[in-house]
């Protein structure tokens, strides 16, 4: 079970890496709830609907490279959380050179009609608490 989970969410990253967003989506359910990185603070959405990674990815010269590590599953019946810390790293769209971001990542997952598939998804990166509120990323594993 934790070998079809791990596959699912090495399989959404590669297919990011290729920019195959159809592929990406193929792992969510019709319906996921989003708390991604960029706005809006969240949500519920269509889970095939490809225009908000369409347009994301087109801030960037390439498709990102994501690379997923300190991944653990817990998984019981037909329910499954995963959680991982992940790197991602691109060149923004008129940029000469990359970035690497580091965050964390919380993935809910149900077992549909025998398959494995993405419901709720959640990425966030730590903030100072120094009262300047500013995202740490800078931070790595």
């Amino acid at each position: 079970m934790n070998n079809e989970i791990r596959n699912v969410i090495l399989a959404r990253s590669e297919r990011l890496a290729a920019g195959d967003i159809a592929g990406m989506q193929a792992h969510n359910a019709p319906e996921v709830v989003a708390y991604t990185l960029a706005p809006p603070l969240g949500g519920p959405l269509d889970g095939h609907d490809p225009k908000g990674l369409e347009a994301w990815l087109q801030g960037f010269e390439a498709p990102p490279q994501r690379q997923v590590t300190h991944l653990e599953i817990t998984a019981d019946g037909d329910v499954a959380f995963a959680t991982s810390i992940d790197a991602m790293t691109a060149t923004p769209r008129g940029a000469t050179e990359p970035f690497t971001l580091w965050y964390r990542v919380t993935l809910g997952l149900r077992r549909i009609d025998g398959r494995w598939l993405v419901t709720h998804e959640h990425h966030s990166v730590p903030f100072l608490m120094d009262g300047s509120l500013r995202a740490a990323v800078d931070l790595e594993p």
